[in-house]
């Protein structure tokens, strides 16, 4: 199948493909006599796990491992699975630092007169250097 056709069915935008192709995520398919790609359903496969990982938050070299993981009959589910929890980790991590931003700019907000820009708390707050508790 020519890229159009790979990039309806796996659900990525064609320069995606020829992107994810560049950086090695995505083999190169073979070439038919008038050079278009020529793409087969293990593309397509291929291309929705490097969906579905980005929709997950893995970044594309943690994608590169699990497709490597994926790939490599010789290794078993706890590969994967210490993968997924160094991933959840940091998952938990940024939800912790995006809750106390959250907070931070709910103080912010409460704090806000609408008064004169000049005096507004809001601009003051992103002004001053942070304190060792919102770091």
């Amino acid at each position: 199948m020519k890229i159009g056709e790979v990039a309806t069915r796996s659900g990525c935008h064609p320069e995606t493909v020829r992107y994810y192709e560049r950086i090695g995520l995505l083999p190169a398919p073979p070439r038919t006599a008038s050079g278009y790609r020529d793409y087969r359903s293990t593309d397509v496969d291929r291309l929705r796990f490097i969906s579905r990982g980005r929709d997950l938050g893995f970044s594309l070299e943690e994608i590169r491992s699990l497709l490597g993981l994926a790939e490599d009959d010789g290794l078993s589910c706890q590969d994967v699975d210490r993968l997924a929890r160094v991933h959840l980790v940091d998952i938990q991590a940024r939800l912790g630092d995006l809750q106390r931003m959250a907070a931070e700019l709910e103080r912010v907000i409460g704090s806000c007169s609408g008064g004169e820009r000049g005096q507004c708390v809001i601009l003051d707050t992103l002004r001053r250097p942070l304190t060792s508790t919102e770091k």
